[in-house]
């Protein structure tokens, strides 16, 4: 808990909803007491000139692979999720799902048992687990090994309810090809997030998948089926269905600009789409290379691929997602911020407080390259 009072002028204030510019902002004793014009505030403590940066609150990323050169594959435990927490914590991360990859069934249930030992013994940041497969379609599989890729059996069913009483939020990304649509029933009615992804299944069929319970779309655009001129495919529902929301890698690489702008114009509200980094193990880390279950991966470029070329990840921080937003695809600010923020903290239920605690805050730069935490500016 930061003490005393701490002002800041001439920069901007996100409040988790609105924008707010030519105000000061004002901290004492370590919560948000006032957010006033300039011209009216008395500095009663520490004056801070922001140069036109913008205070937010920290970010929550709900796929998070690695960090701090780990993957959670790794090695599925408290520690790796310590560091891969930490790491992203750096890149102005305050919250997130530790994410497995498609694994065995023993480093699942290691998995999980990580992340439930993690949240009690309170490691800062993690909110849950995120399990990415392992019943997916072999068609999409993307950089998941398919020799690991299998059906949804009710042992598994017994697996994710049990881990669900354990977990704040366990999100599972599922392909309608694997698990069939009273497993997802019975999935959502324990109150598991269920993501469709990694699937070719058609336009009718994600349809009722999100009508059994399906509330989210794993990373849009990227492993599943396109939105085509008759077939609209896993995309077309996503954007579609207004109880679908989406996580979107937004690198510039994994979609194109222009393809964010059309599906940002097209989605279906209540449901909305929001940032996820799909961060890998170089994330905080200058790495060029590292392995994923014995295959290598080599980052070049912002891109991180397999020896064959195809996409394993990202390699990007939410800070870059938001500047790919505003500057390459023309969202505004505000709404870019509220897809890192607000809606994933939201969606998980992570809405907690609505007060605005310094220490949880984070000061973007002017032009969208970094962040840092406010207590390091201490």
């Amino acid at each position: 808990m930061t003490s005393g009072s701490v002002t800041f002028r001439n920069g901007g204030l996100f409040d988790g909803t609105r924008l707010h510019f030519g105000q000061a902002v004002v901290f004492r004793e370590g919560a948000l007491a006032a957010v006033i014009p300039e011209e009216g505030a008395e500095d009663d403590g520490q004056a801070i000139d922001l140069k036109g940066d913008i205070l937010s609150p920290g970010y929550v990323d709900l796929q998070v692979n690695g960090g701090d050169g780990v993957m959670f594959n790794d090695d599925p435990s408290v520690e790796t999720i310590r560091r891969i927490a930490s790491a992203h914590r750096r890149l102005g991360v305050v919250s997130l799902l530790p994410t497995l990859i498609t694994d065995t069934v023993e480093k699942t249930e290691a998995a999980i048992n990580a992340a439930i030992q993690a949240v009690r013994e309170g490691v800062p940041g993690v909110a849950g687990l995120h399990l990415e497969g392992p019943h997916l379609s072999v068609a999409r599989k993307g950089a998941h090994d398919a020799a690991l890729i299998r059906p949804m059996e009710d042992a598994d069913l017994v697996v994710l309810i049990a881990a669900a009483g354990d977990l704040p939020c366990l999100k599972v990304t599922i392909a309608p090809e694997a698990v069939s649509e009273q497993q997802v029933r019975a999935l959502s009615d324990a109150g598991i997030l269920v993501s469709l992804g990694h699937s070719d299944a058609d336009f009718a069929t994600c349809r009722r998948y999100a009508a059994a319970g399906a509330r989210c779309v794993t990373h849009l655009f990227n492993a599943m089926s396109q939105l085509g001129s008759r077939e609209p495919g896993l995309v077309g529902a996503a954007l579609a269905e207004s109880g679908l929301s989406a996580g979107l890698i937004a690198d510039g690489i994994h979609v194109h600009p222009e393809t964010i702008r059309a599906a940002w114009a097209a989605k279906s509200a209540p449901g909305q789409i929001f940032l996820v980094s799909d961060a890998m193990a170089v994330a905080g880390t200058d790495q060029t290379a590292f392995q994923l279950e014995g295959r290598r991966i080599t980052r070049t470029d912002g891109r991180l691929t397999l020896e064959d070329g195809t996409l394993a990840g990202a390699d990007l921080d939410l800070t870059t997602a938001i500047r790919v937003l505003v500057t390459q695809v023309g969202v505004p600010l505000q709404d870019a911020l509220t897809a890192a923020t607000t809606f994933p903290a939201q969606f998980i239920g992570r809405t907690g407080s609505k007060r605005l605690d310094y220490d949880s805050m984070i000061r973007i730069s002017a032009d969208l390259e970094s962040c840092a935490w406010l207590p390091t500016l201490r």
